[in-house]
């Protein structure tokens, strides 16, 4: 670990530090944490507490060695990104991974929190074995072997227990595997620490659309609907949802990428949630979930 106060610490800290505005959020913060961790602080210059936490949190950074970043952002000139993730007070601290934010923390905090919120980063970041396991399990469901992938899964999970990664791809492994119902149970019983965590996020979405699936409505009749009225944006929903349940995922994103644009506020951001299934449930690196959400960010951020 750096010393604080020591030169070497505070050059290695100042390298790892990148200045972000709304302009460049998504890039630096959202892309980037696709390759590694990301954390995204808030801060200000009339903030006091920011004073003490700004230098430990970004020696803790530092201290990694590049395994993970992090972007400093001034709520006074970066308002947009603020309100967005709804940062009430500063200091603020959020964790991005696979494009998510996974992790928090609000004001200051000891010194040994701060170190114990990154190193969980770079631990996650460096996994391992374990990680390249689940890689090749990934690979096994997009290459439709459910079984095997599920075996692959629990092996981790029996090294692991708490791993939500692992977790998750058994849930989805389940249903590849067609057992809806079985995939829903083991949901249920996923530990409260786990829950939002982005892999059971992810797994979540995919039983949402899965159920959905089951009550999509016919795609000739909807499209007929919506032809006869493009302002129809119940029509245009269930048409999404149905383009989904067929396996068209980008069409669905097209469609409901256009309800957004036409009105973001129809039934309670209903589009934007159903955008956020089929990105979760397709996987951060998906094409389609890459090109859909650089295009919701750019309407957000407009």
């Amino acid at each position: 670990m750096i010393e604080l106060g020591t030169g070497g610490a505070t050059a290695t800290a100042e390298t790892a530090v990148k200045q972000t505005t709304d302009q460049t959020f998504v890039a630096d913060v959202i892309e980037a944490s696709r390759e590694k961790p990301v954390i995204a602080y808030f801060t200000a210059e009339w903030c006091g507490p920011c004073k003490t936490l700004g230098p430990q949190l970004e020696a803790a950074v530092a201290a990694t060695n590049g395994t993970v970043a992090l972007c400093k952002i001034d709520v006074d000139q970066s308002q947009m990104v603020a309100q967005q993730l709804r940062v009430q007070s500063i200091p603020a601290v959020f964790a991005f991974d696979q494009g998510q934010p996974i992790d928090a923390f609000m004001g200051a905090v000891p010194q040994s929190q701060i170190q114990e919120f990154v190193d969980k980063l770079a631990k996650g970041a460096g996994a391992g074995g374990l990680e390249e396991a689940m890689d090749a399990a990934d690979q096994m469901l997009e290459d439709g072997a459910a079984t095997d992938a599920a075996q692959t899964f629990a092996a981790v999970l029996g090294e692991d227990p708490e791993n939500a990664r692992a977790m998750g791809g058994m849930i989805r492994a389940t249903l590849a595997a067609g057992d809806v119902d079985r995939a829903k149970a083991m949901l249920d019983q996923v530990p409260e620490t786990m829950a939002e965590d982005a892999h059971i996020v992810a797994a979540r979405a995919a039983v949402d659309l899965a159920e959905q699936a089951a009550a999509a409505g016919p795609l000739t009749e909807l499209r007929a609907t919506l032809e006869t009225n493009p302002n129809n944006n119940h029509a245009r929903f269930d048409l999404a949802v149905a383009l989904s349940a067929a396996g068209d995922n980008e069409a669905a994103v097209d469609e409901l990428l256009e309800l957004f644009r036409r009105d973001r506020e129809w039934n309670d951001g209903a589009a934007k949630e159903q955008l956020f299934k089929i990105f979760d449930a397709l996987g951060p690196k998906d094409p389609i979930a890459l090109t859909g959400r650089r295009r919701l960010s750019s309407m957000i951020f407009a």
